[in-house]
């Protein structure tokens, strides 16, 4: 099968089709995990986006569904150097998710990494691909809308509640759902707290007729100032019982909290990430997959900043005593990725027992 990846600047990349016979557009960005591709095409918050892997063989141990983060692949397109593995192609088939390998993924990501995230369309088909129509792909590409336009999380929260109960409950936490990831909901079972898994849109009202010990805002796809609602319910929250949140819940805290936040350059993808703890004087090497980010400056006072980017020196972590809020930018169940600082789900279910850090 042909494949080809036409960026909005009017790069064109051909090579070898893979997965579903198909053409999507979304926004090309790249990801730094050497292991961990089910996880990553599994991943909530890459909905609208076409992922590259960095690392060149991908595919080489397979797909197992106790990986899957989600209940299938949720990324729109996947772009690598080498496809070592049937058992890949024939998942991206299963969930219709076209694929391209045998192209520079270098070339992709220093692209990126130098001019910023483009958007981008990939086809795949089983005729050769005609330069004529190469024109028409590069028009779809720069048209196509930019994902701060589009509101991605109603098109992967639950539509209902669902109830994963602890065998022996110590806590029990509501999860306002923005595309979460199910290594989240593991990491919290395992801590023996039941998990009240609610919609994105969930009104504040019927989040606190649960009684939670605590509630956390879950990760997920696109700009946080697009998800309107769980700003709004998180005011509404606060200061009624403590809150947490991870990656996007991170920024949606930030939002509720009055300050702002700002689209990355190219963003941080990957399970390599140095993160320091500013209260502990200790660095975690952290999964993170996110473009987006706090500005400090406009935080409130009586916010802390506890965590930053060793890389970068962008916030990497929130944390008030006065309001009971603990919220990171980085993923601590690490999936994929290192699990360094999966002792913060400890913290989450401590600052809902206590109500105090």
């Amino acid at each position: 099968m042909y494949g080809v990846l036409v960026l909005e600047d009017g790069t064109v990349l051909k090579g070898k089709g893979s997965g579903a016979e198909k053409e999507v557009l979304g926004e090309l960005v790249f990801n730094t995990s050497m292991t961990g591709y089910v996880e990553v095409l599994t991943d909530p918050s890459y909905k609208g986006q076409i992922v590259t892997m960095t690392y060149p063989l991908i595919g080489n141990y397979g797909v197992e569904e106790r990986w899957y983060e989600s209940d299938g692949i949720k990324v729109e397109g996947f772009v690598i150097k080498d496809l070592t593995g049937k058992e890949l192609d024939d998942f991206l088939k299963e969930y219709d998710v076209p694929g391209i390998y045998h192209v520079d993924t270098r070339f992709i990501t220093r692209k990126i990494r130098s001019g910023g995230v483009v958007k981008a369309l990939l086809k795949t088909s089983s005729e050769p691909i005609e330069d004529k129509e190469i024109e028409e792909y590069i028009e779809l590409a720069r048209s196509h809308k930019d994902l701060s336009e589009i509101d991605l999380v109603p098109m992967v929260s639950t539509n209902e509640v669902v109830i994963h109960r602890a065998e022996n409950e110590v806590a029990k936490c509501v999860l306002v759902d923005c595309g979460v990831k199910r290594s989240i909901i593991r990491c919290l079972l395992e801590r023996n707290c039941t998990v009240i898994q609610v919609p994105y849109n969930t009104p504040s009202e019927e989040i606190l007729k649960y009684k939670p010990d605590f509630v956390l805002i879950s990760n997920g796809p696109g700009d946080p100032v697009a998800v309107k609602e769980t700003v709004e319910t998180v005011k509404s929250l606060m200061g009624k019982v403590p809150l947490t949140g991870i990656c996007l819940g991170h920024q949606i805290i930030t939002l509720a909290l009055g300050g702002e936040t700002y689209k990355m350059k190219f963003g941080h993808r990957g399970g390599n990430q140095p993160v320091k703890d500013l209260d502990r004087d200790k660095v975690h090497i952290t999964s993170q997959n996110h473009g987006y980010a706090v500005k400090s400056e406009t935080l409130p006072k009586d916010i802390a900043v506890w965590n930053i980017n060793l890389n970068d020196n962008t916030v990497e972590g929130l944390i008030s005593k006065e309001k009971n809020i603990l919220c990171v930018q980085y993923h601590p169940e690490g999936g994929p990725g290192p699990h360094d600082a999966r002792y913060l789900f400890d913290e989450m279910i401590k600052l809902g027992l206590e109500k105090d850090l």
